[in-house]
């Protein structure tokens, strides 16, 4: 049995060494990487009177907020500028325009001092009314300006008490301003109604809910959250798409966010110069409750409004984004000597939409647009265009099925040296 393990362990080692050996070594390029913006992370907590309720594992509410901020804040990365905002911690009175107000600020947006933040955070005792939406207008602007990721992170274990201002419209109207805040939310012990209205928040800024009943469930979200914002991401840059193509703006290759109004068309420039290839896909976000049965349709098309190329898909309702793409190839120019002939192409990118809202949803701000561009050399070659779906990758699957055939041969010949052997004795 020991043989045959070390023989089985062998063969295990030799398929990696194969495999591993057939793939091409990659480059670091961690030493030319500009220096990006540190990341930002917000926590948002609520210390409304509701959080002295004792059923998160025998305590409360608040102490396992607590303990989940102090283990974070141990945890949180050296890269990572964090800083902490309660609602609810400071007004014990009936008065609503009062309690409506009780948000502050605990720890600023910067490099951590882990043990002030503590401190701070240990002096919260739950208090007050849950005023969501003033504590998010608050919080987008704890950020201030400039790039890098931002992040917040509201815990919360009730819905908000401030009506008629709707936290889910201000995380639309922050979405909106296309600022790359994202908001993840987490609900303690959460009802339904709470529920709804954390994950409406969450969708409209492309972050997450969690729902949560025990402690370790609850520091185990709050540190991935944190986490997830020391990774490097692709920002997108806000652009806002004109009613027709002679005023669109013009788009270099990139990652754009725009806003779109229900049924409008909405044009983004881009230049092609002969021997390029376009590549453009674009994706709309239902953030809010729509009709069934919607659609996107993304157009090449020439300054005269011609159409080159078009890519669309149709939804009905089980899915909340909704993506297509197309691919423009410009031939080469015949003739080198012809400025006319080598001078880059104008081509409009048009998105459409074919969403529609019941009566009772406000349509305003538009729909989240998230639109990709690319201009790439064109292929001039059947290697470079993608055959059943594979592309380039036909040289890995053929190194795998000859890796995966001499390990056949190699366990077999071991196979059936073993059963000799075992026959012999």
């Amino acid at each position: 049995m020991i043989t045959r393990q070390r023989l089985a362990a062998g063969a295990c080692a030799l398929f990696a060494a194969l495999a591993l050996g057939g793939l091409p070594s990659t480059e670091a390029y961690a030493d030319g990487a500009d220096e990006q913006p540190a990341p930002k992370v917000e926590l948002v907590l609520d210390v409304s009177g509701s959080m002295r309720a004792r059923d998160i594992d025998g305590g409360s509410r608040m102490a396992a907020a607590k303990q989940a901020f102090n283990e974070v804040l141990d945890a949180t990365p050296e890269e990572v500028e964090l800083g902490i905002r309660t609602l609810g911690a400071n007004y014990p009175g009936d008065d609503r325009k009062t309690g409506c107000k009780d948000t502050a600020q605990l720890y600023p947006v910067g490099p951590l001092d882990r043990t002030e933040a503590k401190t701070a955070v240990a002096t919260l005792q739950p208090t007050g009314w849950t005023p969501i939406g003033p504590a998010l207008l608050k919080a987008a602007d704890d950020f201030g300006s400039g790039d890098g990721t931002k992040r917040i992170v509201l815990i919360s274990d009730g819905e908000d008490t401030c009506q008629p201002l709707d936290p889910c419209e201000v995380a639309r109207e922050i979405a909106a301003k296309g600022i790359g805040l994202t908001i993840d939310t987490l609900g303690l012990v959460a009802d339904a109604k709470t529920r709804a209205q954390l994950s409406c928040i969450a969708d409209a800024t492309g972050g997450t809910y969690t729902s949560v009943r025990h402690k370790d469930e609850l520091t185990d979200r709050v540190g991935q959250l944190v986490d997830r914002a020391a990774d490097p991401v692709v920002t997108p840059v806000a652009v806002e798409g004109a009613a027709q193509c002679a005023d669109a703006p013009q788009l270099k290759p990139g990652l754009f966010t725009d806003r779109e109004k229900f049924g409008e068309h909405r044009y983004y420039r881009v230049d092609v110069e002969p021997g390029k290839e376009l590549r453009a896909s674009v994706s709309v976000a239902a953030d809010r409750a729509v009709n069934r049965d919607y659609g996107v349709l993304l157009r090449a098309v020439t300054t005269h409004g011609r159409e080159i190329v078009r890519g669309q898909e149709s939804g009905d309702g089980r899915t909340d984004v909704i993506s297509t793409g197309l691919r423009y190839p410009r031939p080469p120019s015949d003739d080198s000597d012809d400025d006319a002939a080598a001078r880059a192409e104008t081509v409009c990118l048009q998105v459409s939409n074919a969403y529609s809202a019941p009566a009772s949803v406000k349509t305003t701000p538009g729909l989240p647009v998230e639109l990709a561009v690319d201009v790439v050399d064109s292929g001039d070659a059947a290697s470079d265009v993608a055959a059943f779906g594979l592309g380039r990758g036909w040289w890995l699957l053929g190194t795998l099925v000859v890796v995966g055939f001499l390990a056949g041969v190699l366990w077999g010949w071991v196979s059936r040296w073993r059963v000799a052997v075992w026959r012999t004795n």
